[in-house]
C-alpha cells in the first residue's frame, strides 16, 4: 500500500484501465433485482474482470468501491487513518433525496466517525452490551419465541421472515434496550425505511424521532437495559449522541439478526447434510450459522469507507472522499482463502474486523443459534413450501434479505408458554 504525492493519473495523464477513479466508465449496479438474484454469479464475474477493486454504483449516479478481494479488504479494515469511516466530504455532493444516503450518511456513532469521536462512541456502545446476562438472554428469546410459534404452529404453514424472523428479532432487542411497544414500532417503521432505500429520508426522521423517545424515558426512567448503561456511561453522552447511537443498535440487531436466522433456516431445510432436522442431521444449527455468516451473511456489502486523498492499492487508484466498500459475501468467497471448512471457522468478515469489529457478534450468534433451536425443536418437521429456486430476494446494494421464507409442517398443538 502506498500513498501518492501526485493525482491520481498514471504518466500518460490517464487513470489505469479499469481504475474506480475512472467514474465514466461502466460500473456494475448493486441496486438492481438481477444482482440480487444471483450476486455469487456477479462476484465471480467482477473477479474475471478487475480482481479485487471493482467500479460499481450503490444507487443511481452514487460511484463507489466494490471490494472483493479477502487480504485487501482486511488489510483497509485493519488501516483506518488511510480509510477512515467518516463521510462527511462524500455527503456534501450527495442529494438528500438518495436512497443510499440514509444507510451511509455521517452521524455522531461509533459507525461513522473516526479516530478520538469513534473511541468514545464505542466505548460507550460496548458498556451497554457487556453487561447482557446471556442466561438470561436465553430465555428471554424462548419467551419470545414459543408465543410466536404458537400464533401459527395449528395452521401448517407460515412465512418464517414476517410471522417469526422479524418479530423475534425485534422484540430482542427492544428487551435488551428496554424499550416500549409504542416507540419500538415507530422505530421499526424508520428503520426498515432506510434498509429498502424506499422514502428513506422520512424512515431517517422516523427513527431518529423514536430514539430522542427512549433517550427522555430512559433520563427520566432509568432501567437494567442496555439504553440505560450508555446513557450513564462517563462519556456523558448528549441526547442527540444517544439518538445515534440507539439508531445503529436498531440497525445492527434488527434487520441483519432477522437476515441472519432466516438465511440459516433457508440452508438447513434445502441441505441434506441437515438431515430432516437438525437434531437428526450429521450437521449442528452452530455449523450452519458459520456457514451462513461465509457464504450468505446478511449485510452482503458494508463497512464503508472514504479515503482522504487518493490511493493505490492492488495497483488500482482508488479516488478520494469515494466511498470504498467492503463485500463481505465476495471477500468471504475469494478463491485466495480456499475456506472449504466453515464448522468454527471465524475467519469470515461477516463481523467486520478491525477497529469497527462489531461489538455484539457474540449476542447476535446467541439469539440467532436459540431462535433457530427453538422453532426446530417445536416443528421437527417442517420443510420449505416452494422450490427454492422460486423464493426472492430482496433488492438493495447491502443486504442479503430473502422477501419470503415459506414452510409447511404438520398442523401441531401449542406449546407451553411460561
Amino acid at each position: 500500500m502506498s500513498m501518492p504525492s501526485s493525482p491520481a493519473h498514471s504518466r500518460s495523464g490517464r487513470a489505469p484501465l479499469d481504475s474506480p477513479i475512472d467514474t465514466d466508465g461502466p460500473r456494475i449496479s448493486l441496486h438492481s433485482p438481477e444482482f440480487a438474484a444471483d450476486p455469487h454469479r456477479a462476484y465471480r464475474e467482477m473477479r474475471e474482470q478487475y480482481g479485487s477493486l471493482v467500479p460499481v454504483e450503490l444507487a443511481s449516479g452514487v460511484p463507489a468501491t466494490l471490494v472483493i478481494g479477502y487480504y485487501t479488504a482486511v488489510r483497509i479494515l485493519n488501516d483506518p487513518n488511510h480509510f477512515p469511516a467518516d463521510p462527511r466530504t462524500w455527503q456534501k455532493n450527495v442529494p438528500t433525496d438518495c436512497p443510499v444516503l440514509p444507510m451511509m450518511q455521517w452521524r455522531p456513532n461509533a459507525l461513522r466517525s473516526a479516530g478520538a469521536e469513534h473511541a468514545r462512541y464505542r466505548q460507550t456502545n460496548i458498556a451497554g452490551l457487556d453487561k447482557v446476562d446471556q442466561y438470561s438472554l436465553h430465555d428471554i428469546v424462548a419467551q419470545i419465541a414459543i408465543p410466536l410459534i404458537n400464533s401459527f404452529c395449528a395452521d401448517g404453514s407460515a412465512d418464517l421472515v414476517r410471522q417469526y424472523a422479524f418479530p423475534l428479532a425485534f422484540a430482542v432487542l427492544n428487551a435488551m434496550l428496554g424499550c416500549p411497544a409504542e416507540i419500538a414500532q415507530q422505530a421499526a417503521r424508520g428503520m426498515a425505511a432506510i434498509f429498502e432505500g424506499v422514502d428513506a429520508e422520512t424512515g431517517n426522521k422516523t427513527l431518529t424521532d423514536a430514539m430522542l423517545q427512549l433517550t427522555l424515558l430512559k433520563r427520566a426512567e432509568p432501567g437494567d437495559d442496555v439504553a440505560t448503561r450508555m446513557l450513564l456511561h462517563l462519556a456523558g453522552l448528549s441526547d442527540t449522541e444517544m439518538v445515534h447511537q440507539l439508531g445503529t443498535l436498531y440497525g445492527a440487531g434488527i434487520e441483519p439478526q432477522q437476515n441472519l436466522i432466516v438465511n440459516t433456516l433457508l440452508l438447513i431445510l434445502t441441505d441434506e447434510r441437515f438431515g430432516d432436522s437438525v437434531l437428526g442431521g450429521s450437521q449442528s444449527t452452530r455449523d450452519a450459522l458459520d456457514e451462513v455468516l461465509f457464504n450468505n451473511p446478511p449485510m452482503a456489502n458494508f463497512c464503508f469507507s472514504f479515503p482522504r486523498q487518493p490511493i493505490l492499492i492492488d495497483d488500482v487508484w482508488l479516488p478520494a472522499h469515494q466511498p470504498v466498500v467492503i463485500s463481505i459475501a465476495a471477500c468471504n468467497n475469494d478463491p485466495a482463502i480456499g475456506a472449504d471448512q466453515y464448522a468454527g471457522n471465524r475467519s469470515h468478515l461477516a463481523w467486520g474486523a478491525g477497529p469497527h469489529v462489531c461489538p455484539a457478534s457474540s449476542i447476535a450468534y446467541l439469539v440467532a443459534q436459540d431462535a433457530i433451536d427453538q422453532l426446530l425443536d417445536a416443528l421437527p418437521e417442517i420443510r420449505l413450501a416452494i422450490s427454492p429456486a422460486d423464493l426472492t430476494w430482496r433488492p438493495g446494494p447491502f443486504h442479503r434479505a430473502l422477501t419470503t421464507l415459506p414452510v409447511i409442517f404438520p398442523k401441531s398443538p401449542r406449546l407451553p408458554e411460561a
